[in-house]
């Protein structure tokens, strides 16, 4: 099956973006360098392919990163989004498709009782700090080592997705002062919890998906859940990645584990940049301007996002989920036969929607394991797949996204290539 595609125009595109933009590319992890070659310039995306520059095709496991669990271009989202644009891109003012998203979220998460519309994961992060540290009357939030909300600079303490893929433990340019109120403990691990009652807020991913897909531990988030309770800090669930993609109530719901704020993003959007935060009413009501607690945001909401997003929701009922179940563990499943075929040490993690190949003989519970999984046998695997046609997170620390695209067939060419892909790890 051996295909080594050309990249000539690729190449030619990176050069010129290195001169233009820092490392070439506007996001760290699509430079590559974790897999070491270089960026893929991607041309367009229809299903579950993408196609690059150079005309080659690929079935595309990064899904934009999660937001496309329809696939590239489906036509519900495309017509949505051609005709919000037709009646305008961008008013600053309230509109209906607003309305209508609220209400098609909120009726999938019973804890999100209300909500405010931003722009990116990372605003909606820094909006929920703010308004826990105002409600609690705190400053100290609790996160997980390896766990990433953002680029929010008191968040960047031992955080997972581009920071882990770079080897970055935090960043130039955070103040102390930033981090200072930051309380990092290991994931699933109950014992490490501080006793102290002077934290505003528990800020968790309730599937990691930043470190690779690590699931918490029977009962871990009930013991946040009641860590929250007894401190009286506010238990906020960061599910950029899991909001809608898990289950239709998102983590919180596939879980059974209520948060006092949610954290939403990626699938809420359908492809285009929108996020939002929520929560119960009495929580929410401080925003401005119900409340005192300052937020805004100039395309917070625009038209077109919403109409996308709204597209996006309507398409994900029971059976979808349930195709998504079937399509994650057709492919976790297959990963592990094929590098056992192989001899390869290979622990495949899964939830419906998000998978994670760890190069690793043993499963991975927290940072510090998957920290310590072979990425230069990842790194090589990426390569032979990319090579076959086969695009995956250009980073272990990363999830794949299957999305209602993939077929089996796509399957089938992923496990085909995987199994030779597996074979040049064996022969390093």
């Amino acid at each position: 099956m051996s295909d080594v595609r050309a990249t000539t125009r690729s190449q030619e595109l990176y050069a010129d973006a290195r001169e233009l933009l820092p490392g070439g590319v506007n996001s760290p992890v699509r430079a590559m360098k974790a897999i070491g070659r270089e960026p893929i310039f991607i041309a367009r995306g229809a299903g579950s392919r993408v196609w690059d520059v150079d005309r080659n095709e690929y079935v595309d496991w990064v899904s934009s990163w999660g937001p496309l669990i329809l696939g590239h271009a489906h036509p519900a989202v495309v017509e949505a989004v051609a005709e919000a644009a037709a009646r305008g891109t961008s008013f600053g003012a309230p509109t209906e498709a607003e309305v209508q998203l609220a209400l098609e979220m909120s009726g999938r998460m019973p804890s999100v009782e209300m909500m405010r519309m931003t722009s990116s994961g990372t605003e909606a992060t820094m909006s929920a700090i703010r308004l826990a540290r105002a409600v609690t009357g705190r400053e100290k939030v609790l996160k997980f080592a390896g766990a990433y909300h953002g680029h929010v600079d008191g968040l960047l303490t031992e955080a997972g997705s581009g920071l882990a893929t770079q080897g970055i433990p935090a960043s130039p340019g955070v103040p102390a002062a930033a981090t200072a109120a930051t309380v990092t403990v290991p994931w699933n691990a109950p014992e490490t919890l501080p006793s102290s009652s002077d934290l505003a807020a528990i800020l968790v991913e309730p599937i990691p998906a930043n470190m690779g897909v690590v699931p918490p531990h029977d009962r871990f988030l009930e013991t946040l859940r009641a860590e929250a309770d007894r401190s009286g800090a506010l238990l906020i669930f960061d599910e950029v990645i899991t909001g809608f993609r898990v289950a239709r109530g998102g983590a919180q719901g596939h879980l059974n584990v209520l948060p006092d704020l949610t954290i939403m993003g990626k699938v809420i959007g359908g492809g285009l940049p929108a996020a939002a935060f929520g929560g119960w009413r009495e929580l929410m009501e401080r925003i401005a301007p119900a409340g005192d607690v300052y937020q805004a945001g100039t395309l917070s909401g625009n038209p077109l996002a919403t109409a996308a997003a709204v597209a996006t929701l309507r398409q994900l009922g029971d059976a979808a989920y349930g195709r998504l179940a079937e399509t994650t563990e057709t492919l976790a499943g297959g990963l592990r036969e094929a590098a056992a075929e192989a001899g390869v040490a290979l622990t495949v993690q899964s939830v419906p929607g998000l998978v994670t190949p760890f190069f690793s003989d043993r499963p991975v519970w927290n940072y510090a394991q998957a920290a310590k999984a072979d990425l230069q046998a990842y790194a090589a695997f990426a390569r032979a797949l990319l090579d076959r046609g086969v695009y995956p997170p250009p980073s272990q620390f990363e999830a794949w996204f299957p999305s209602l695209a993939h077929t089996q067939e796509d399957i089938e060419h992923t496990l085909d290539a995987a199994r030779e892909a597996f074979g040049e790890v064996a022969d390093r």
